[in-house]
């Protein structure tokens, strides 16, 4: 028999508890006239069903309010392993100067699924120290010789029938997987930015009217930022003021929508563990933070995403839709209706990292001082890759690995997974541009 998910409010009591206990530091600061700034929470929380009939709502303290979650039980235990808060990107402009040393998106979608992936190469790192004797973590295993196997004879199959060129990387395993049992899920504070929040930023304008950053753009490939309310469905980038500077970092909203396709994976983590373990189950959300319709065109079977239904899987990648679930439980440092100033403050949390971030960097450092690398930055993760590869005695990914630049091992990497992501684009989300520009730099960059 099925085992039950676990309610939603056991999610976000999960993370928030989490996030409860962190230092001052990491929190919205108060202001001087008596009111507070405001941040976006976001976290990954793991639910791992056991044999012996443990239930969620006993293994949660609640956070802001009881912990009767209306009688659903489940053979389950939840943990946080990943948190962010923040709401900045980096403009487009400043890409070049970032040499991997600065995130480009920190927003607490992003930051925490960044998070997640430098959890998950830890947990690998952890595993390849202790040997293959060791066949399980806590979280991740090593693939068994059938899987390797069968896995090796299903990548041959997609080379016969693929008449695109393939790369090395077609023929690479990862050494590593999830552990069976594991669902994954994701708590939000706020509707994600984009789509999914389109309705409920119109709601809250005193007027229903445009917002219009500047005049349009001859550029077809230009996306919409948060005006034009009359285009829904669309690929948008971040938000901002009207007098920011344009980034061509996607909406959250768009980038979840892409995770349901390729897992919450990034490129090189997934060269390293499969992505069949990797997607969201579910995306707890506010209450008042959720519109059906808006979620259902932004993520559901029947919205944009309709044509990616019935795609084949390929190397363990599909749509894999997550539900979108209702807490009645709140952030205290949430946006109030009116009011409150954003933070420029972002927050990372894992079990074994945490940081204080200003402008993509850690805080006290200048934004483009190698010194300030966050842990989830790119260079930091690659890094990281590296480390994993060679304890695992994986050869050809440290090959692959051991290319000159960030861009040129993006590129040895790609290979099923990048005509995943083709499909993606061309047949769902349409207008989604490249942040390129922080490629070209090496690991023996100053």
């Amino acid at each position: 028999m099925p085992m039950r998910a676990p309610h939603p409010d056991a999610i976000a009591d999960c993370v928030l508890a989490a996030f409860n206990k962190l230092s001052a530091k990491f929190k919205p600061r108060a202001l001087a006239n008596g009111g507070r700034e405001s941040v976006p929470l976001a976290g990954i929380v793991l639910c791992r069903t056991t044999n012996n009939g443990f239930e969620a709502s006993k293994a949660i303290n609640g956070t802001n309010g009881d912990t009767h979650y209306e009688g659903r039980k489940s053979s389950s235990s939840l943990t946080c392993v990943s948190l962010a808060t923040g709401m900045r990107c980096l403009p487009q402009s400043k890409l070049a100067q970032a040499k991997g040393n600065v995130l480009h998106d920190w927003h607490a979608e992003i930051l925490a699924i960044r998070g997640f992936n430098r959890w998950v190469l830890e947990e690998c790192l952890e595993l390849a120290k202790a040997g293959k004797e060791t066949q399980s973590g806590e979280w991740v295993a090593w693939r068994s010789p059938i899987t390797l196997q069968a896995r090796s004879e299903d990548a041959k199959d997609e080379r016969v029938n693929d008449t695109k060129a393939a790369t090395n990387t077609d023929t690479m395993t990862p050494p590593f997987t999830f552990c069976p049992e594991i669902s994954i899920h994701m708590y939000v504070s706020q509707a994600p930015c984009g789509d999914a929040s389109m309705e409920l930023l119109m709601s809250r304008q005193p007027s229903s009217e445009p917002w219009t950053h500047a005049a349009p753009s001859a550029d077809p490939d230009d996306m919409l930022g948060r005006g034009h309310f009359d285009q829904l469905g669309v690929v948008r980038r971040k938000p901002s003021r009207p007098d920011a500077p344009v980034t061509a970092s996607k909406s959250c909203s768009d980038k979840l929508a892409f995770k349901q396709v390729t897992g919450l994976l990034s490129g090189l983590v997934g060269g390293l563990v499969g992505s069949e373990g990797s997607y969201l189950e579910s995306v707890v959300l506010p209450e008042k933070e959720i519109v059906r319709e808006a979620v259902e065109r932004c993520w559901g079977k029947e919205g944009r995403i309709k044509d990616l239904v019935c795609m084949e899987e390929r190397r363990g990648m599909r749509y894999r839709p997550f539900g979108v679930e209702a807490t009645s439980r709140n952030f205290e440092y949430a946006a109030p209706d009116e009011g409150a100033v954003g933070s420029n403050l972002s927050a990372l949390w894992t079990p074994r990292k945490s940081e204080v971030l200003i402008n993509g960097v850690l805080q006290g450092r200048k934004q483009f001082d190698p010194k300030g690398a966050s842990c989830v930055s790119r260079r930091e993760m690659w890094k990281l890759a590296h480390e994993v590869a060679e304890a695992c005695g994986a050869r050809e990914l440290c090959e692959v690995l051991h290319e000159n630049t960030y861009g040129g091992a993006k590129r040895a990497m790609r290979g099923e997974r990048e005509g995943v992501k083709d499909e993606v684009r061309r047949k769902a989300l349409q207008g989604w541009r490249s942040n390129e520009g922080d490629e070209d730099w090496s690991l023996n960059d100053a």
